[in-house]
């Protein structure tokens, strides 16, 4: 079990993405992650709890967009390098709650196909997906329903890219997520309680749902 935060907004975002993980370490706390995208794409990762995560920031970051993740580790020890968020190419990141139970022959695919994993954990696999479908389709929301076609098990995943500074886009399926909606900003999460302290309008997805969320609005993809 895991927690995730995705936030756009018109502010900074690291500070909400922190706090927001701290709710979420209910849900696990044996490493935390962040990834954002200003003037260029910063990933933060570390073993142990969010606090820690927080001491390591830039006090000047100025992002915008941005997920985080709070683990408890099923697939791979607790490390820097089993922390989401995971990155594929260096152009997209994800973070994810859940268990993708094919793994093992993504795995193989993906590395036959000429991708490289750099952690033990079964999510990886989400991001070279969807890089993968990102070069057939150009677009990061198609990628996301083509990936989430290949996937076995559960989930709830944000996602962003690194050409990609006013989006993210989120799956479900069989873990909890929500949207949570602002005066331009919105969010998403795994819990409401981990958007307390800056909405209390919330929209629930359901299993096979896909969004699309930026600052100005959200759009929710339907999956049946």
């Amino acid at each position: 079990m895991c927690g995730i935060i995705g936030i756009a907004s018109n502010k900074p975002v690291s500070v909400n993405i922190i706090n927001s993980l701290k709710k979420l370490e209910y849900r696990g706390y044996d490493s935390a992650g962040i990834a954002v995208i200003d003037d260029s794409l910063k990933v933060t990762k570390c073993k142990g709890k969010a606090a820690k995560l927080e001491a390591m920031l830039s006090k000047t970051n100025e992002a915008d967009i941005g997920i985080g993740h709070t683990r408890w580790a099923t697939h791979g020890q607790p490390s820097e390098k089993n922390a989401h968020p995971h990155a594929s190419s260096g152009e997209v990141h994800i973070v994810h709650n859940g268990i993708i139970e094919n793994y093992l022959e993504l795995t193989e695919k993906l590395t036959n196909d000429g991708y490289t994993f750099e952690s033990e954990t079964d999510s990886e696999v989400i991001a070279h997906l969807l890089h993968q479908h990102l070069q057939s389709s150009g677009d990061l929301v198609t990628a996301m329903h083509d990936a989430i076609k290949e996937l076995d098990g559960a989930y709830a995943i944000a996602a962003i890219h690194i050409n990609e500074k006013n989006r993210l886009v989120v799956a479900r399926n069989k873990s909890p997520l929500l949207i949570g909606v602002g005066l331009e900003e919105n969010f998403a999460a795994s819990d409401p309680l981990a958007l307390s302290q800056l909405t209390n309008q919330f929209v629930f997805l359901e299993d096979g749902d896909v969004a699309e969320i930026t600052k100005q609005s959200y759009k929710v993809f339907d999956g049946k």
